[in-house]
């Protein structure tokens, strides 16, 4: 498995991040993962032969990406069964709990919708939803802004992570932690 640089992975206790590679026999799974991505809790990517994706992907909340049956279609008792590599192109978003299949390549900039089941490659520039996913819109080929572009003024961007931890962490005080300890609220 590789990771580029500046990637942003976020993991929950209920929706922890799972990166599954297969070595076994013939099958030696890879995940290559771009540089500037951002991949949320709940996701897993399951390689058995080889899972690419490209530079400033989003991948939603749980969404699930695998490169494999991981059985035998008569034989049950096969493990891992048929490949196929997945390619997920430069600037590509995943939506929350979408379904990417064996053998799928998703275009550059393209955009697959919550929920979907994409069993079939994606054009660049491209939004896809449904079950089987299907074309919803062309997109603008121009008009994209990318993770890659948060980088650009690198002060900006601590600013704007400042504000956002102060934001989310507002509520915390030495009081509260020690609350947390004494009486934990059992409802989270």
């Amino acid at each position: 498995m590789s990771i580029g640089d500046y990637p942003t992975l976020i993991g929950a206790p209920d929706a922890i991040l799972q990166f599954t590679s297969w070595n076994i026999g013939e099958n030696i799974g890879e995940i290559s993962i771009g540089k500037y991505s951002l991949i949320t809790p709940g996701v897993r990517i399951m390689a058995a032969e080889k899972i690419q994706i490209g530079d400033a992907c989003m991948i939603a909340h749980g969404a699930y990406i695998s490169d494999a049956d991981w059985h035998g279609i008569y034989d049950r008792a096969q493990p891992v069964g048929k490949t196929e590599p997945v390619i997920l192109k430069d600037n590509v978003w995943i939506g929350d709990s979408a379904i990417i299949c064996k053998g799928v390549t998703i275009g550059k900039n393209s955009i697959i919708g919550a929920g979907a089941v994409v069993t079939k490659d994606v054009p660049d520039n491209s939004i896809y939803a449904g079950n089987p996913a299907k074309l919803v819109k062309k997109l603008d080929q121009d008009s994209f802004t990318s993770r890659k572009d948060f980088f650009n003024d690198p002060i900006k961007l601590a600013k704007d992570f400042d504000a956002l931890d102060r934001f989310n962490l507002k509520n915390n005080s030495i009081l509260n932690w020690v609350k947390s300890i004494i009486k934990p609220d059992k409802t989270h």
